[in-house]
Formats: structure tokens, sequence, C-alpha cells
């Protein structure tokens, strides 16, 4: 589809209006217009320059770490009957795949001649990647966070305070990801004029659910050469992602989405259950539906109101899906598997016992699924999109309420 940022004809290329099928668009206020609009004219050819490349190059290899490692878990694919390769992503500066996004962005928005920047977080690891950049940059920074989840990851929070960033608690609805989203947009219609905003996911008014996707491209693009050194052939059957607002399955994905040898596996949170009240498992129990600036696939009632999300994950507990992924899934590109918490956590205890790996809660429902009906032959990739540090609490917590032994 791409090589680097250089677009090149594609099944699944976003359009000049910013959709993906029947999914996309930029619905926003008329006070945050001139401001994605200045975007969408420019984020394409600051993109395509050449000191814009090497600079993110530059940091992504000697910040970040890239190339992450591409490993080949014999354990784990010793259980399951085929070969499983982990995309070490949680092995990045600040432990997940934000960074990457977040680095392509405050060069962006440095381009831009944006003095302050803001972002939504829910389990932290975009809001500590947000502030990272922005310590690097010496800009100010602004981090809403869901009162919830502000609670359920202390570490993280603790982390953005040390890197200078103000995180403000979302109070309202659920008092997740979706409220905290919520509070930023409003923060960037009062500040619109400085403010660029650092969307941590595919999702969002277009441009961002097709910017992010091209800075986190370098997941797959790594996975290509990392895969034909290690098997003599570029791509797996199969490559593996968790989803919320999608941007990790988003880089995983990218350069196979044409390649149909591919198959494309999402991994939902179902929370309790897909039919108990209490899951964020939006392919399935979602409808077309405009959430924080495009049409995507949400969880909503009859009369269009949002309905509030369930997951132990804070990073899934989101009543969304991003465009790209929506249509992935309409028009069967990709097949979605939800997983509950308890599948979940199962596959945190089984990765921590057999491969010495604690992913992150997040990452967990993509091993929860990869119970798939493949061959001895097979290889799978999994993007393991972050680190289980700042899950602790919450697996401790469920290890006691559950009585599990260690």
């Amino acid at each position: 589809m791409v090589t680097g940022f250089t677009q090149k004809e594609s099944a699944f290329a976003v359009t000049q209006d910013g959709f993906y099928g029947e999914f996309g668009g930029a619905f926003i206020p008329e006070m945050l217009y001139a401001n994605v609009e200045e975007i969408r004219r420019k984020y394409m050819e600051i993109m395509g320059d050449t000191q814009f490349q090497t600079e993110f190059r530059d940091l992504l290899k000697h910040y970040v770490g890239r190339p992450s490692p591409l490993y080949r878990a014999d354990n784990l694919s010793k259980l399951l009957g085929f070969t499983v390769y982990l995309k070490r992503e949680d092995l990045n500066h600040t432990g997940a795949h934000k960074i990457n996004n977040t680095i392509g962005q405050i060069l962006l928005a440095r381009r831009l001649g944006k003095k302050r920047i803001i972002a939504e977080t829910g389990a932290g690891q975009h809001g500590v990647a947000t502030a990272t950049v922005c310590a690097l940059a010496g800009l100010e920074c602004v981090v809403y966070m869901g009162a919830v989840d502000i609670e359920r990851q202390a570490p993280n929070v603790a982390r953005m305070k040390m890197l200078g960033a103000k995180v403000i608690p979302a109070e309202s609805g659920s008092k997740t990801l979706k409220d905290a989203t919520n509070e930023a947009i409003r923060d960037w219609i009062n500040h619109a004029e400085n403010t660029h905003y650092i969307i941590g996911s595919a999702i969002g008014p277009h441009p961002y659910p097709d910017m992010v996707p091209r800075f986190q491209s370098v997941i797959s693009e790594e996975i290509q050469w990392q895969l034909q050194e290690q098997t003599g052939r570029d791509y797996p059957d199969y490559v593996i992602a968790c989803v919320g607002g999608g941007s990790n399955a988003a880089g995983a994905f990218y350069h196979y989405l044409d390649d149909q040898r591919v198959k494309l596996v999402l991994a939902e949170a179902a929370g309790k259950g897909i039919d108990s009240g209490h899951s964020a498992a939006t392919s399935i129990l979602g409808s077309k539906g405009i959430i924080h600036g495009c049409m995507t696939l949400l969880m909503q009632n009859e009369d269009g109101q949002i309905m509030e999300p369930y997951s132990l994950s804070a990073g899934l507990d989101y009543p969304g899906i991003g465009p790209l992924h929506a249509h992935l899934i309409r028009t069967g590109r990709a097949e979605v598997h939800p997983a509950t918490d308890d599948e979940a956590m199962d596959a945190v205890i089984q990765l921590a016992r057999t491969e010495g790996i604690i992913p992150a809660l997040e990452t967990a429902h993509a091993l929860a699924v990869l119970r798939l009906n493949a061959g001895p032959d097979a290889v799978a990739v999994l993007c393991l999109s972050g680190r289980g540090d700042k899950d602790l609490n919450t697996y401790l917590t469920y290890i006691e309420q559950h009585k599990i032994e260690l």
C-alpha cells in the first residue's frame, strides 16, 4: 500500500473526503474546521518531505529503539500447534506502540507552528508517549484521562506528571476513555489557534484515521523484512491485534491490507460477556453512527445515544472503533473475535509462564483469540502492543479475587 509515506493504489486507501467505504469523514464543530482543514491540507506534504522522514526515522531508531524484535515464541507455539511470532512493541521506549505516532505528530505539530499539545488517554500509554515527546520538544502538554482510569492506571499517571504533563481527570459519563476524548475536544475548541491535538488511535475526524495508521505502519513494514529474514517469505498466514480505536492493529495490518494471502484478525473486549450488558465489543454490538468526528461503528441505543462500554482493560474500554477497521470488518477483509476479561487474564498468565513476558491487558485480548483453526504449518504474527507493568495492580487484584495460585 505504501513505501514510507508515499501513497500507492490500494483497495483500502482513504478517499479525498476521508472515507473508507461508508465510514470516516470529518463531522466537527465549526470552531474546529480551520484546524482540521489545515492538517488535512498539509499533512501529506509535510510527511512526504525528505527532511521530515529523515528526522522521523532517526528518532525511531535512536530514541524509540526500533526496529522492535520479531520474536518466535516457541513455547507458546508448541502449546497452540502452529508457529507464533510476537512483534515486540512492548520493548519500545515508553513501553508500547503509541510512541511511533506521537513522534510523528510532534514533528508535524512543530511544522504547523503549534506551541501547545493536548491528548486523551485510556490505559495511559498514549498519555505517557505524548508527555514524552512534548518533553523532548519543549512544548506544553495537557492530557485528559477518565477519573476511573486514573485510579486503575496510577503508574502511568505518575510517569506523565514526572515528564511535565498536566493530567486532567474526566469526571463525566463512565469516566473512561470516551469521556477523556470529549474533554480533549472541548479544550481544542477553546484553544484552536495554538493547540495541536495528538489523537492516539485510528479514530477522529479525517485526516487522523489515515495519518495515525501511516505513522504506525512502521510495524508491518518491519514485520515484512523480519519475516523474510527468519522464514524466507515476507508475509504470515495471520496477523492478530487487539482493537479499541485501533492504532496498533492499523500499524500491524497496513502493509498487508491488499495481500489476500494474509488473514487479518481483530480481538475485541467482550468484558463480562457479549450479552452481559458489560462489554466493549463494538463491531458485534454496534451500529453505524458518529462518534468523535467520524462515521463508524459504535455502541448506541435506539435513540442514537452512546452506550457505556465496559472492559477491565482501560485501553479497550471505548464504545467505537476506527473507520478503517469498520470498513475492513464490513467488507469481510478482517474477522473479529471477542475476548472476555477472564479469557484475557488467562492469556496474561499463560504468556508469563510460557515465554517470560508479561503483556499489557489490551494485548492479552489478542493473545486470548490465538486459538485459531490453523494447521501445523501456519505462521501467525501477533502485535504485542504493550507491556504489563502498568496493569500489575489490576492483575494482582484479579488473581486475589479469583483465588488463583501463583
